[in-house]
C-alpha cells in the first residue's frame, strides 16, 4: 500500500513537472526594453500563475528565467 502511495505522488510530481516545461516553453517571450527572456503568463487565466509559482521559483533560482503576469506594456 505504501509502496503505490510513493508510485502514485511521483507520478503526480512528474506529471507536474513535464506541464511546467511545456508551459515555460510555449511562453517564453524576450522583452524588447531589456532583452531578457520571460515567461509569460496569461492575465486571463491567474490560476496558472498560481499553480506553477512553486516551479518558478525554482526555475528562476536555477536558470535565471524572469517571469511577469500578461504580456508587457
Amino acid at each position: 500500500m505504501k509502496r503505490n502511495f510513493i508510485i502514485v505522488i511521483f507520478v503526480l510530481i512528474l506529471i507536474y513537472a513535464a506541464s511546467y516545461v511545456v508551459f515555460r516553453e510555449i511562453n517564453i517571450e524576450v522583452w524588447e526594453k531589456d532583452n531578457q527572456s520571460y515567461v509569460i503568463f496569461p492575465a486571463d487565466k491567474v490560476y496558472l500563475y498560481y499553480l506553477f509559482r512553486p516551479a518558478s521559483y525554482l526555475d528562476g533560482t536555477l536558470t535565471g528565467m524572469r517571469f511577469h503576469i500578461g504580456a508587457h506594456q
